[in-house]
């Protein structure tokens, strides 16, 4: 399944199934197959992936220090992480909200 997030203020989004999940609970959201996010929900869906973003960073140094000072090898993770992901859909929020339009899925 895909995510194809719609605006008038921006261009489609469309992330795969997993990802547009991800996203969609971090802000909240119920992943659900259709839905919406009203321009006033926008500012806060950004400081909640952006601090999302940081944890998992975070997160991913942490193990790398630990790992060498343990002398064990590095942990691998993702090739693309959150950050990636998530850059695309935290523009097209910035904009939605400073047009004061919403963002859809599914319809």
């Amino acid at each position: 399944m895909l995510y194809k997030f719609k605006s008038k203020a921006a261009g489609d989004l469309i992330m795969l199934e997993p990802n547009g999940r991800r996203v969609l609970e971090i802000i909240g959201k119920d992943p659900a197959p259709t839905g919406i996010i009203q321009p006033h929900e926008m500012g806060p869906a950004v400081m909640a992936i952006e601090r999302a973003i940081q944890d998992e960073e975070a997160r991913q140094k942490a193990a790398i220090e630990e790992a060498r000072a343990s002398g064990e090898p590095e942990p691998k993770f993702e090739a693309i992480g959150l950050r990636q992901r998530a850059v695309p859909f935290i523009d097209m929020l910035r904009r939605c909200e400073k047009a004061g339009r919403e963002i859809v899925w599914g319809v």
